[in-house]
């Protein structure tokens, strides 16, 4: 929880504020059986009305305060818990922002959710209760029995017996609802899980008439986050009858043996109230030391969870004695004999690959599944590191190149057309944060969706769904496409973009390319787009078997030519040249 607390530093005044307030509801709150005394031994048993209406008169007085003191309170205890839940919440995010890819497959994206929304709500929730609820029981519990040490040291023997029992024993329990409460958590991760999966692919769902398979699914995970929490709850639920049995035994010690004081002159009738006083308090004290192990138990599974992440070392950063930014001023890419396998795995993906893309070319990259096209691609703008060659951009090799200025000068359109919520022209924005409308539109055109954009009801203003759900394929992979051309990059990569597209659609966009002065390189299956590319590389089980342009494959490569002949059949005389 060391992390997690750290976070509370820059509201130290606010805390201390709320901690003298709960001290002082906690002093109103220890005084009155004292003063109840008073009022007994000297006014009641005395019958001297002054001395009554005297102490009751200051026993509202610092009712009073003890009552502002708790709504000001609850005020900085709700300061305090909201901006550190703020601040956690920014700071996790932060952190998920600055993942490798390899990091991703250590949290499940359902995880990463419940820990910056479920997991920082039980931390809000244990710093307000703290603040305003949680210290003050304790704090009344050894007050208490101070106090009433001060009234009668004989029958607060009793309190300092008993107390210590109850205080281990729910020292042990909190720390067995800790491991059992870090298990519901990771029961919450599994049903969250379930629900994102059936809200991404709910089409595919109903396609394949899944919905009881999926249903089953949910019930299992719900089942066993419902048996887990079931669990935890019986284990707090024995505190409370606990907690009654020795407080009750202590209350009628504390009676029994005050009866004989008062009889022998050992103590009087308000000391043997004010004593069962602090017993009844402490009582109610201890009562909700269930819902406190409830919270803590939580807070301590949520705030480890949550140090997982903010604690995890990202593997691909910036070298820390890199402080030069070079400009990509021609997109000339060469690969030098690079190979590289997946974090936490043996297999090498890419063996041995070398070429080189100079500027202004256009270079397809053909192969079959898995063969490692996306692999090399994910390299070029250092999603992943590699693990043996060098990769050159404009003659620098792109691990002492810093990532932000690396990638802000790449295009890059991944296979599946990724949009966010909001406008067409917030989500080009994305791609270029001043890019002006003339800027836009153009991508737009160059892009063919412009006259599809046009004729929607507010044009390039109109909302798109999460994830372009009110849009065809087609016309998600041309607004990503958009994307990538506005910031007008001098690499542009397309991982299969243009799979949605039909071949005259695709025929204009790659002719519009022409017109940006960009390096560009294309993962494709379609042999009309390889044909006009300046250079080909055809791959297999993460090598380059062959390269050159269609007409030079077309004559050497027994693969290309199979799969040219697959693709266009008894049209094969129309595309060679």
């Amino acid at each position: 929880m060391k992390t997690v607390f750290s976070f509370l530093g820059p509201y130290r005044l606010a805390i201390m504020v709320a901690l003298t307030l709960t001290l002082v509801e906690l002093s109103v709150e220890l005084v009155q059986p004292l003063l109840m005394s008073k009022i007994i031994d000297d006014g009641i048993m005395q019958e001297d009305l002054t001395v009554v209406m005297t102490w009751g008169g200051v026993m509202v007085g610092l009712s009073l305060v003890a009552f502002a003191a708790g709504i000001i309170n609850s005020f900085y205890a709700a300061h305090v818990s909201q901006h550190t839940g703020f601040d956690l919440r920014g700071r996790l995010f932060g952190k998920v922002q600055s993942f490798a890819f390899s990091n991703f497959s250590q949290f499940p994206t359902s995880s990463l959710m419940t820990r910056m929304t479920n997991d920082v709500n039980q931390i809000q929730n244990t710093i307000f209760m703290s603040l305003r609820i949680m210290l003050r029981a304790p704090l009344l519990v050894i007050g208490s029995v101070i106090m009433a040490l001060f009234v009668n040291v004989q029958l607060a023997l009793i309190l300092v017996v008993t107390i210590p029992i109850l205080v281990t024993f729910l020292l042990w329990l909190m720390r067995k609802a800790g491991r059992l409460f870090k298990a519901v958590q990771a029961r919450v991760d599994q049903v969250n899980n379930v629900v994102q999966e059936n809200l991404t692919a709910i089409r595919l769902i109903k396609s394949f008439i899944r919905r009881k398979h999926e249903s089953s699914r949910f019930t299992t995970a719900s089942d066993d986050l419902r048996n887990k929490t079931v669990k935890a709850l019986r284990l707090i639920e024995t505190t409370m009858p606990v907690i009654l049995l020795v407080m009750n035994g202590s209350i009628i010690a504390v009676l029994w043996f005050g009866s004989i004081g008062v009889n022998t002159g050992g103590a009087t009738v308000g000391e043997v109230v004010a004593i069962v006083n602090y017993v009844t308090r402490m009582t109610g004290a201890l009562s909700i030391f269930s819902m406190i192990i409830i919270i803590f138990s939580r807070a301590r599974a949520s705030s480890e969870r949550i140090a997982d992440v903010l604690e995890v070392d990202v593997d691909l950063k910036d070298a820390e004695d890199l402080d030069h930014a070079p400009t990509i001023t021609e997109g000339s890419i060469q690969f030098d004999r690079v190979s590289f396998r997946y974090p936490g795995t043996e297999k090498r993906i890419l063996e041995d690959i070398s070429f080189e893309a100079k500027p202004g070319e256009t270079v397809a990259v053909l192969g079959a599944t898995g063969s490692g096209k996306t692999s090399m691609f994910q390299l070029i703008p250092r999603l992943y590191d590699i693990d043996r060659g060098t990769v050159w951009i404009d003659g620098h090799d792109i691990r002492k190149m810093k990532l932000k200025h690396l990638r802000r000068q790449i295009g890059y359109v991944p296979q599946e057309a990724m949009l966010f919520t909001g406008s067409i022209e917030e989500n080009l924005l994305w791609g270029k944060e001043d890019a002006s409308k003339t800027e836009m539109e153009q991508s737009l055109k160059d892009a063919q969706i412009h006259d599809t954009v046009i004729e929607l009801p507010n044009g390039s203003e109109t909302v798109i769904g999460q994830r372009g759900v009110n849009l065809s394929g087609g016309q998600k992979q041309r607004i990503s496409i958009a994307r990538a051309l506005v910031r007008k990059p001098k690499i542009l990569l397309f991982d299969d973009s243009t799979s949605a597209l039909d071949v005259k659609t695709e025929k204009r966009l790659l002719k519009a390319l022409k017109n940006y002065s960009c390096t560009t390189i294309m993962i494709t299956q379609k042999m009309s787009t390889t044909m006009n590319a300046d250079q080909i590389l055809l791959m297999e089980d993460g090598q380059i078997v062959a390269r050159g342009t269609h007409e030079e494959l077309l004559k050497n490569s027994t693969l290309y030519q199979k799969i040219f002949d697959s693709q266009f059949g008894k049209e094969k005389a129309t595309y060679v040249k």
